[in-house]
């Protein structure tokens, strides 16, 4: 990932081999959360639901959703699900650090066509290994948008409301050395409100959701190998790849 300064107060905290979060600690919120997934991160574990403190960082860079969510009927939204993680008590305790949450819309939105992109993503990984990365965005660049803020329940600290949350994934096929000889990737953008229809009408190339927040996603990929991956925009085909 190469982010080239766009958050000045941002940092990357790399949670052990669980994943890493670009945590910007002026608006309290991880603008993207990057992870591998496959079979043995998900399992049948129950959910937590115990939320803590990022060790990695000070509190007083952190939000209070330890023991209650959001005000405004936010709910606490996982950017890298406890489902891609319940295989594993460790690795699932640590994506209910405050740090993985942003304030997200539950009805229609985190309990419905978020939850059914999440489901499609990690029903390809039980059979194959892909890479995500789960963010938010307050505006396109170039773009003037208007944030709302809101409050925890048990703090004062004003947290911006994203206006777009995005996830992009990416497959690769390897020789028998372990270089990338191919890859596919597809991306998904949503305004934050409430859906009633299919995550498959929002999907968009990589290449789009990088020209939308600046980032630079999948840099570890060869040249000539990114630059036709990133450009596809088809579910079908990142599916049978």
């Amino acid at each position: 990932m190469r982010t080239d300064g766009a958050y000045p107060n941002a940092q990357e905290l790399k949670v052990s081999n669980n994943y890493t979060a670009y945590y910007d600690t002026s608006t309290y919120t991880s603008m993207w959360v990057a992870y591998p997934l496959n079979s043995s991160h998900m399992g049948s574990l129950a959910r937590l639901d115990d939320w803590s403190y990022n060790p990695l960082i000070s509190t007083s860079y952190q939000v209070n959703l330890c023991n209650s969510s959001y005000n405004d009927n936010y709910s606490r939204g996982h950017l890298i699900p406890n489902a891609s993680r319940n295989g594993n008590s460790t690795l699932q305790a640590q994506t209910f650090y405050v740090t993985n949450s942003v304030p997200q819309i539950q009805d229609n939105f985190n309990g419905g066509i978020w939850s059914s992109l999440e489901g499609a993503l990690q029903s390809i990984a039980k059979s194959e290994e892909i890479y995500i990365v789960t963010g938010v965005a307050f505006a396109k660049e170039g773009e003037t948008r208007s944030i709302t803020y809101t409050t925890a329940k048990d703090d004062t600290k004003s947290v911006p409301v994203p206006n777009y949350f995005y996830k992009v994934a990416m497959k690769v096929t390897k020789s028998s050395s372990g270089t990338v000889t191919a890859a596919s990737t597809i991306g998904f953008w949503f305004e934050h409100r409430t859906y009633s229809d299919s995550y498959t009408n929002y999907a968009v190339s990589v290449d789009q959701i990088e020209a939308w927040t600046g980032f630079d996603f999948f840099v570890n990929l060869p040249d000539s190998i990114e630059t036709s991956a990133e450009a596809n925009s088809s579910w079908t085909a990142f599916q049978s790849f």
